[in-house]
């Protein structure tokens, strides 16, 4: 009897978890972003998020939670109930450094599923006109002449600005000396008033002045050169092989959400970036169609936060 009792409750709390992923979503889905609006991850959430209301049924409404690092908003994803209401726009540095430079209260490999990967973006080194190197091998020997007399400007501490520049100071042995500025537009405008004459900057608003003169452009810091500016080199390819710094983005829930949903949300997706007019307003952000599955996403996490973690313990990298 109490076999029989326990086989019906079992069917049927599985008959309700069917039933839930068949008729998913049956209410509107809230996107968390862990940035103010206007910056990269809100502009690729208003990218996508009106192909998904349309494919889905289901109005995506952006919720942004910026601040801490975006640990507010992954935050929130981590706490909520796995029903696949409440999703994270996930940030790289948030995901992958953040865990090794703050005391979190959550952990993003055990709280959070991975739903894709959808876009990645790689960062330029420019240098101010008046450091006297016009490319990447040049570069290097002045630095290794000049120890701590040039200043890499950054985002702030933990920012990609920041790892990707001590990721290059580590490979190279080469001594900067590390000013951060409170944001990447900051960062950028003391680079080309020569208040710091190198920066890791992102490719879009970077390339402009590139192209414009104000600012030399030696490197891409991906594995693979730009389509936007093939003549510019990787540093993998330049210097220090496997060099790999880029932003990406992609989705998240909270774990434990069904596989099914977790299956929707993507191949929902995955359709969505492929769509000509958000492969065109990616490019316009200078971002390259990405796609992972779940599994690959959640590997690449997992190998990202074990290089960052090894990089901030050996460089002594503290928070603010």
């Amino acid at each position: 009897m109490i076999r029989s009792l326990l086989f019906v409750a079992t069917c049927g709390a599985f008959g309700h978890a069917v039933a839930a992923e068949e008729i998913y979503p049956a209410r509107p889905i809230r996107l968390l972003v862990p940035f103010p609006p206007g910056g990269g991850a809100d502009t690729l959430g208003r990218i996508i998020t009106p192909k998904l209301s349309a494919a889905l049924g289901q109005q995506w409404v952006i919720d942004n939670r910026g601040g801490a690092a975006g640990n507010l908003a992954t935050e929130v994803v981590a706490r909520a109930a796995p029903d696949g209401y409440t999703l994270l726009l996930d940030f790289s540095t948030a995901l992958t450094v953040n865990p090794n430079l703050y005391k979190l209260p959550f952990d993003v490999i055990k709280d959070l599923q991975p739903i894709c990967m959808i876009a990645s973006a790689q960062y330029m080194l420019v240098l101010h006109p008046s450091v006297k190197a016009d490319n990447i091998k040049d570069f290097i020997e002045y630095v290794k002449a000049n120890p701590g007399k040039l200043n890499y400007a950054s985002a702030g501490v933990g920012s990609p600005l920041h790892l990707a520049a001590e990721l290059f100071k580590y490979r190279g042995k080469l001594n900067l000396v590390h000013v951060p500025y409170k944001g990447g537009g900051p960062a950028a405008a003391a680079v080309l008033g020569g208040e710091a004459q190198v920066l890791f900057g992102s490719f879009a608003s970077s390339h402009p002045h590139v192209k414009s003169g104000r600012l030399k452009g030696l490197a891409v810091t991906g594995l693979k050169r730009s389509a936007v500016a093939p003549d510019i080199p990787t540093i993998a390819e330049s210097a220090f092989p496997g060099f790999d710094v880029t932003a990406w983005y992609g989705f998240s829930a909270p774990a434990k959400t069904s596989p099914g949903i977790v299956k929707r949300l993507y191949d929902e997706t995955m359709k969505a970036i492929k769509l000509p007019d958000v492969q065109e307003a990616l490019s316009r952000q200078g971002l390259d169609e990405s796609p992972l599955g779940p599994a690959e996403f959640a590997a690449r996490i997992k190998k990202e936060t074990a290089v960052w973690a090894k990089l901030i313990k050996d460089a002594g990298i503290h928070a603010d």
